[in-house]
């Protein structure tokens, strides 16, 4: 995986860094995995926005993507390493012994004609997906499952990983991206490896327009607006708006916002750093 940079030949060209293609094999999806996906504009049943700053943007279609991965013994070839519009990562294409394709997020390292396993006699090499009892201590892992068999919830963007730390009885301690260590059952499954494409955090739009070709519409600072508009609007000239809050007043940058007796904050060791 590497990134283009471009001769400053227009405005939008000069600071514009992408992604290359090299590792896509195909650009035509598996046809029985795709599927048609209505954009909403930031609109309810109603018509009435919900979310602003939504609209627009390149049409999509959903790719089915198994994040389970419960098809323990039956070997799996990988096909087709493909773009996917709806997420950050690459997918592999994956053609079991028994006949089924599926989807899965595809790790670093992952190649065409690669043979994955799942389940707890797998080894825990790439792509291979088995519970937390069974992967080595210290072994880089992603796509982690929170509850045992509910699919993949944690590490699923593109160049994350988490580690397995240590294990204590029942429980496995991981140590995520964000930096906060939690733990979790050990019959929850995790894929071995980090997550691919790992070069799209050097990725830069280069122009406004790029953000519209994704659905993303201007979004205007509270600072800007009126008071009838927002906590932070008003004032004479440039004025900074006092403390950072929502448009509904709940303070920002700092604030916890996190319910002090949720029930999963016993799972957590120590938190992400700020």
């Amino acid at each position: 995986m590497a990134v283009r940079k471009f001769n400053p030949t227009t405005p939008g060209q000069r600071h514009k860094i992408i992604g290359t293609f090299d590792a896509i094999t195909t650009n035509v999806p598996e046809k029985s995995l795709v599927f048609g996906k209505a954009q909403t504009g930031g609109r309810n049943h109603a018509g009435k926005m919900t979310m602003r700053y939504l609209g627009g943007g390149h049409k999509r279609k959903y790719r089915v993507i198994d994040f389970k991965r419960e098809k323990d013994g039956i070997p799996a070839t990988v096909k087709t390493i493909e773009y996917d519009p709806n997420r950050s990562a690459r997918i592999a294409l994956l053609f079991y012994a028994d006949g089924e394709k599926r989807y899965i997020l595809a790790p670093n390292g992952l190649e065409v004609g690669q043979v994955i396993l799942s389940g707890a006699n797998a080894a825990p090499e790439v792509g291979n997906a088995l519970p937390l009892q069974n992967i080595p201590l210290g072994t880089v892992i992603h796509n982690i499952e929170l509850r045992p068999g509910q699919g993949a919830a944690l590490v699923r963007s593109a160049g994350t990983f988490a580690q397995l730390t240590s294990r204590e009885g029942k429980y496995a301690i991981i140590k995520l991206p964000s930096g906060e260590t939690r733990i979790i059952l050990c019959t929850c499954k995790a894929t071995v490896g980090a997550v691919g494409n790992s070069d799209h955090a050097l990725e830069q739009s280069g122009k406004a327009g790029r953000s519209r070709w994704l659905g993303r519409r201007p979004h205007n600072r509270g600072v800007v607006m009126n008071p009838v508009d927002h906590p932070m609007g008003g004032g004479e000239g440039r004025a900074s708006g006092g403390h950072p809050r929502s448009r509904k007043g709940l303070l920002a940058k700092g604030y916890k916002t996190r319910a002090p007796k949720k029930a999963s904050s016993k799972y957590i060791i120590e938190r992400k750093k700020k």
